[in-house]
């Protein structure tokens, strides 16, 4: 008989991380979009981010038709959280030209899968891309990163947030990440842990989790 599940956070109701989750403001309107296979996965940062956002939307697919207008949402200035050569610091991408509030577009999925979801709306791929501030450590202690300074789905919305909307600060949405983070290492064993993840990982910036 399947676990008793949580229908908010998705997780079993026994580890159910409602409690932790807030619910934040923000200027920046945020919208998520998910690869499928990362819908079912147990470490979905992203569906916690939404959660954790009042100004925040997750779609799933691998073809969006409604992207175009999704991207034209009045007052908003549109810009990819995607790392690649011709990213800049957001801060920088948010200081040009207009007041206007950011729509920060994130893909979520693998690395692979993400740039499958940017080959197939290459309306995507024409949007200005930034990137978190330099030198990040990622608290994400489960998955392997390509490149040092990556960081999951949850954490590069956090320091993009941060960056564009200081002094407000928006860590406390990694207060459900840390704990289910934590569950998983308790649940695998110290051993097992240390065995397969000794040294602490990360995730591509904003589309891994």
């Amino acid at each position: 008989m399947p676990r008793a599940q949580c229908p908010r956070c998705t997780r079993p109701s026994e580890r159910c991380l409602c409690a932790l989750i807030p619910s934040l403001p923000s200027s920046t309107r945020v919208l998520i979009l998910q690869h499928p296979s990362e819908v079912k996965h147990a470490l979905n940062t992203a569906r916690l981010a939404v959660l954790g956002l009042s100004n925040a939307e997750l779609l799933v697919g691998e073809v969006f038709e409604a992207l175009p207008v999704l991207l034209q949402q009045p007052g908003y200035r549109a810009c990819l959280l995607f790392p690649g050569e011709k990213a800049q610091p957001v801060m920088q991408f948010a200081a040009q030209l207009s007041e206007l509030p950011l729509l920060l577009v994130v893909p979520d999925g693998t690395w692979r899968k993400a740039r499958k979801l940017l080959h197939l709306n290459p309306a995507l791929a024409a949007l200005p891309w930034v990137v978190p501030p330099e030198g990040l450590q990622s608290r994400y202690r489960l998955r392997k990163a390509p490149m040092v300074g990556a960081l999951s789905t949850i954490e590069a919305i956090v320091e993009a947030l941060n960056e564009v909307e200081a002094p407000t600060r928006f860590d406390a949405l990694l207060a459900p990440f840390e704990s289910l983070i934590g569950g998983q290492i308790e649940a695998m064993g110290e051993q097992v842990y240390q065995r397969n993840h000794g040294q602490p990982d990360a995730l591509p910036g904003a589309t891994d989790g």
